[in-house]
């Protein structure tokens, strides 16, 4: 099968949509499909990309929109560009985002006469505040605009239930199929979290909390400093690190007491390792969909002690893979000091690995032709 794959934001950017494409696409190559990415040009891109078609865009764009630093703006290609993209025998087209992207997928759709999947992987609500305008406004105009683009394709996914929450506000009352994110579960069983700890001074007995994501307002940092650190005033050993970086880095570091580590970012490659190091992953986050930091967290073996969230109801089994607390630091400590405790972190821990298995890039992939040939098929009889 020939698959298009458009989103406005593809590796080397770092964010879960841009790397749960990348591992869709390296699943669904291992089956044998021809899979085609377009995506905005980046930077920092190889110089080669087999199957990767860049299109143009802008730091500057992004910037005037509010969108993260790491995160170029898409900007529409004109028709000596189009001419050249391999688009006229695709036989799926599937695009994360309902915008301008989305309306590509729409376009080029119909120029091939092949059916357009959507996955809807952002609570944009939560991101008004990036956006130049009044939130009031904001929600005005994106809401019926997603509701409208969802009703025009083939299929609509959403890794989570907060995103089929957020279709039926916005007005979509169609089908809905929940489609968790991949991970690549080997890399993450198989990695050792040693050298990750050495390079923090972190010694292989101290109890080691980890969060990992985009340093942001809307993650709940604050809180999560403050229930470590109300974790901590009962057992000073525990460390964190916090991996990652954003724009609310600064301030954060600035907040944070004794026993907290801002590692800063690091490569994709490395992110196995940081969370094999943890014994237990940390979030308040309460805007997330289904993160893929948290699905990888999973996958090394650390349990969540999560806020709660449409995200952490959709993942945590309570007292088999983690714990949910309410979004507020005492809660949030108790949870944690639950979770580190001796007669139950292991069991914890045991338990976090068995329930990554249903989102392992394998089965995944596998599901996602599944639907691929479900909508060519509807599409031929269509025609």
């Amino acid at each position: 099968m020939r698959v298009g794959i458009v989103t406005a934001t593809y590796l080397p950017s770092r964010n879960g949509v841009a790397t749960s494409t990348a591992l869709f696409a390296r699943g669904l190559r291992e089956r044998g499909h021809d899979v085609r990415i377009f995506a905005p040009r980046h930077p920092q891109m190889p110089p080669h990309e087999d199957g990767v078609y860049r299109l143009n865009s802008s730091f500057a764009g992004a910037r005037a929109l509010g969108a993260p630093a790491d995160y170029p703006v898409m900007l529409a290609p004109g028709p000596l560009l189009t001419s050249r993209l391999p688009l006229r025998d695709l036989d799926v087209l599937h695009t994360m985002h309902p915008f301008l992207a989305g309306g590509l997928a729409l376009k080029w759709g119909r120029l091939a006469g092949a059916p357009v999947v959507y996955t809807a992987h952002t609570q944009y609500d939560q991101y008004l505040h990036y956006a130049p305008m009044p939130k009031r406004v904001g929600r005005a105009v994106l809401r019926p605009h997603v509701g409208a683009f969802a009703r025009r394709v083939s299929a609509v996914l959403a890794p989570g239930q907060a995103m089929v929450d957020m279709l039926r506000e916005y007005g979509y009352a169609g089908e809905v199929e929940l489609f968790p994110n991949p991970v690549d579960l080997a890399s993450f069983q198989a990695a050792d979290g040693a050298a990750f700890r050495a390079q923090f001074h972190i010694a292989p007995e101290t109890p080691l909390v980890v969060s990992l994501g985009r340093l942001a307002p809307e993650k709940n940092l604050d809180v999560m400093l403050r229930a470590f650190d109300q974790a901590r005033a009962s057992r000073p050993e525990l460390r964190l690190l916090v991996v990652g970086d954003g724009p609310s880095r600064a301030a954060l570091e600035r907040e944070a007491r004794e026993g907290v580590t801002f590692t800063g970012p690091v490569p994709y490659a490395r992110v196995p390792e940081a969370l094999a190091a943890a014994d237990a992953f940390l979030t308040a986050s309460t805007s997330e969909v289904l993160p893929m930091s948290m699905i990888e967290a999973l996958a090394a073996g650390a349990p969540l002690v999560a806020a709660r969230s449409p995200a952490a109801l959709d993942l945590i089994e309570e007292g088999v893979n983690g714990t949910i607390r309410d979004a507020s630091p005492s809660a949030l400590a108790g949870g944690l000091l639950d979770t580190l405790h001796p007669d139950r972190l292991l069991g914890l821990q045991a338990g976090a690995r068995a329930s990554a298995g249903r989102y392992d890039l394998a089965g995944r992939a596998r599901a996602l032709e599944q639907i691929y040939e479900r909508v060519t098929a509807g599409q031929s009889k269509r025609r």
